[in-house]
């Protein structure tokens, strides 16, 4: 069956969304998330085209951008290809990295450009592994927040801080900020789509929800505090009994039956 042709968006802006294929962790070290960065700051500047916002998760990627001087796929197709090959040659992989090709959305109206730079920025808090927004480093966040981001020249917040005060940027950038923190039942193109975590994933989950307990010790407490702990774990969003019991070097039966 033919591929159905993107709609071209008529503000020029995208929400984009790169996956690594079946859920694959495509960064395993703050090196890949640098390097990625490096490689989307490489091919923006060559064709022009303005980065307003990301967060890099441990399996895909949420952008968002203004079309250059050539179309959004072109610019994607050179970025997915670059970070491929060096992750293939870093890590001695072979085959396909991303998951076909990127999804994307039109973000045809300012009501929404605000939505999914709140929705992107949120995402590390939503999916449990940060306590505040502001803790991703592997976001354009704190690059709102004044903060400098890697590779400098990288972030252009000017069109959404200018939504916020259009001649005061400490203005802008304190407004922006509260806006950003909102508690927000906010919805993109990858709302109906989550999966369940990938195995790191779930593991930073865990953590955050068992306090000061080691995922070691799990095992071996008593029987009553094991089974309020572990169903807590079966609590968390996107987490599978057998992934928990993977993680906590536990029977999927127990897990079950707690």
């Amino acid at each position: 069956m033919p591929r159905i042709s993107r709609q071209k968006s008529q503000s020029g802006i995208y929400h984009i969304i790169l996956r690594g294929i079946n859920r694959r962790e495509i960064f395993h070290e703050d090196k890949d998330y640098r390097r990625f960065l490096e490689i989307l700051a490489k091919y923006t500047k060559e064709s022009e085209t303005k980065v307003h916002g990301w967060c890099l998760m441990n399996n895909h990627v949420h952008l968002l951008i203004g079309e250059g001087k050539e179309e959004i796929s072109a610019t994607m197709k050179r970025i997915g290809v670059s970070f491929a090959w060096y992750y293939n040659r870093k890590y001695e992989s072979t085959g396909h990295l991303f998951q076909d090709r990127f999804k994307s959305e039109n973000v045809e109206d300012d009501k929404y450009l605000l939505t999914v730079i709140r929705y992107i920025h949120q995402n590390p808090l939503k999916a449990g592994i940060a306590k505040r927004v502001g803790d991703w480093k592997w976001s354009s966040c704190n690059g709102y927040y004044g903060s400098k981001t890697h590779p400098l020249g990288l972030l252009d917040s000017n069109l959404i801080l200018g939504m916020f005060s259009a001649d005061n940027k400490e203005l802008a950038r304190s407004r922006f900020k509260e806006f950003n923190e909102d508690i927000n039942n906010d919805k993109c193109i990858d709302y109906e789509s989550k999966l369940r975590l990938t195995d790191e994933e779930a593991k930073q989950k865990i953590i955050m929800h068992i306090d000061e307990i080691g995922l070691e010790q799990v095992k071996n407490l008593p029987k009553s505090e094991r089974d309020e702990i572990l169903q807590t774990v079966k609590g968390i969003d996107g987490i599978t009994q057998r992934q928990a019991a993977r993680i906590l070097d536990i029977s999927p039966n127990v897990i079950f039956k707690a």
